[in-house]
């Protein structure tokens, strides 16, 4: 599970931000939602909130660059576009067999070089202090000693390129603590998977239908029980696939004939059945059940194997209710391993008095000066909100912050107080 999330002067983030995943054990009111590891204690889900364009998405992009490097997948970085400074830094905390570690990293996005590396154990002792245990530590920027738990790579870190992380630099083979640090970082990064509900892919549930695995009819009866009105889901044979007519000239939304044929083909032999009957579902189907069949393969894997889901724009196309059980199943006290963030509109999910933990909840706001990104639990009583206090209400008044403005009136003003010409 992820613990914590840190960025600075990286994609919209000028200043260092910190999306932290901890829970506050001083509440007890929804347990349920916690998952425990020794003395660590961290929430299932949390929802982020803001307007257009202040950098929920940002934050998303974030966690995803995390991942491409850990995997070394041909990673993108920005730098933030306000600032002088060609160092982004970003860092994660995660739980990983029942242990907690701690990874940042600096990279220059001009010199295209990793100038500093940090990966750490951490413990907690008696006090509920955390203690960490460095493996790693390499300064290259400001020329600090280089530090390696293994003396042998000790003696020849200065040595190693900075066109990437260490962990792909050199074989870790002959290196106990950076094998080790290479299989913690790569095993847990695989476990995470970010989508985005405006581009998602339906792949995944192709891949799953193909198998015809156990997860598979776990899938198909989530698409099911999503209340779609539908009697069954599947991946039809060859021999089965026919196009139905249709006489109002219908056609699907998506630009699919700009797929590969193989590609295109996979998807018409996706197959939805209505009172008995079967339908291309790319033909078929409105955008919002073929946007809940392609999540629906991400969700089943998630809590069938205790994985990371990152959704943005959780709420696209979908009803608010389905999107409120989705939340509903990670936060279940049969889920013990399982994790999901989401960036949202829908304030629907704005619910402590049911839904959430208030450090569950997270805000990214902007104005002249900077963003800020802070979660509801820095509100206080004295600041008027409870677990049993309204959000949606508070949140539409402005307390909470992250609320648009909009002034579209001045427009409709402008519009007539034009003079329109004789005609």
């Amino acid at each position: 599970m992820i613990v914590e999330i840190r960025a600075e002067n990286a994609f919209i983030f000028n200043e260092k931000v910190v999306f932290s995943l901890e829970a506050d054990m001083r509440t007890k009111k929804f347990v349920s939602n916690v998952c425990s590891f020794g003395n660590f204690n961290i929430v299932k889900v949390a929802g982020i909130y803001g307007p257009n364009n202040v950098g929920k998405t940002n934050l998303i992009k974030c966690i995803r660059a995390i991942i491409e490097v850990l995997l070394n997948k041909g990673f993108k970085i920005n730098r933030n576009l306000f600032s002088k400074s060609n160092i982004v830094s970003l860092g994660i905390s995660f739980i990983f067999e029942n242990r907690f570690f701690s990874y940042d990293f600096k990279y220059d996005v001009k010199k295209e070089e990793c100038v500093y590396e940090m990966f750490a154990e951490v413990t907690k002792d008696s006090s509920g202090n955390k203690i960490k245990d460095r493996w790693l530590e390499r300064d290259v920027a400001n020329a600090k000693p280089l530090y390696a738990k293994d003396e042998k790579m000790r003696n020849i870190l200065g040595m190693v390129a900075r066109n990437n992380i260490l962990i792909h630099l050199v074989n870790t083979e002959h290196f106990e603590y950076i094998k080790e640090m290479k299989r913690v970082l790569t095993s847990f990064a695989e476990k995470v998977d970010v989508v985005d509900m405006n581009n998602i892919p339906i792949q995944k549930t192709i891949d799953v239908l193909k198998s015809k695995n156990s997860i598979c009819d776990k899938m198909v009866n989530f698409i099911k029980n999503a209340d779609l009105y539908m009697d069954d889901f599947y991946f039809a044979d060859a021999k089965q696939l026919k196009i139905v007519p249709f006489h109002d000239n219908s056609k699907p939304q998506e630009n699919v004939l700009d797929d590969l044929p193989e590609e295109l083909v996979e998807k018409m032999r996706l197959t939805s059945v209505y009172k008995g009957k079967p339908f291309p579902a790319l033909l078929f189907d409105s955008t919002g059940t073929k946007k809940i069949a392609s999540l629906a393969s991400y969700i089943i894997d998630a809590l069938e194997k205790g994985r990371i889901l990152i959704v943005d724009e959780l709420d696209s196309s979908i009803h608010f209710k389905l999107a409120r059980a989705v939340v509903a199943m990670f936060n279940n006290e049969l889920n013990d391993k399982a994790q999901l963030i989401f960036t949202v509109h829908d304030v629907t999910l704005m619910d402590c008095q049911k839904l959430f933990r208030k450090e569950q909840i997270w805000f990214v706001h902007k104005d002249s000066t900077g963003v800020y990104l802070y979660s509801l639990a820095e509100f206080s009583a004295k600041d008027g909100i409870r677990n049993t206090s309204d959000l949606v209400a508070k949140y539409k008044k402005g307390v909470l912050g992250a609320l648009p403005e909009p002034e579209l009136i001045n427009s409709l003003l402008e519009i007539h107080s034009k003079e329109v010409p004789n005609e």
